[in-house]
């Protein structure tokens, strides 16, 4: 398996891409784990809703708008992931700035269109 990715902002809605999102990493054999608002299950993977401890994480891809990702920074950080996904509608310049003081790579992206690309 590839490196461990977080999904923040993960949903057991199909229409939303967060759930695509852990599709797709999972299809391509990418361990994943989640946190959402509400629990459930996308196949195999359990939504926390709590910030969990994980250790390993590569990288952490985004769905949460910039004023709810305030809450988050010190989690993400605490992580030390390699990488932090911004999708489409999650750009936040305060947290690049953030993550850059941590040594910690930013990228505006799509992670459906990483995947899709083989750019993951």
């Amino acid at each position: 398996m590839s490196a461990k990715t977080l999904v923040l902002g993960a949903s057991t809605n199909p229409d939303r891409y967060a759930y695509l999102a852990v599709q797709q990493l999972r299809k391509n054999n990418i361990e994943v784990v989640a946190v959402g608002q509400k629990p459930g299950l996308v196949d195999d993977v359990p939504i926390h809703t709590t910030a969990e401890v994980f250790d390993d994480i590569d990288t952490v891809t985004l769905y949460l708008n910039p004023e709810r990702q305030k809450a988050y920074y010190d989690y993400i950080l605490s992580l030390h992931p390699r990488r932090v996904i911004f999708n489409p509608g999650t750009e936040n310049p305060e947290f690049y700035n953030i993550l850059s003081e941590s040594q910690i790579s930013s990228e505006v992206a799509c992670t459906l269109v990483l995947l899709s690309t083989r750019q993951f």
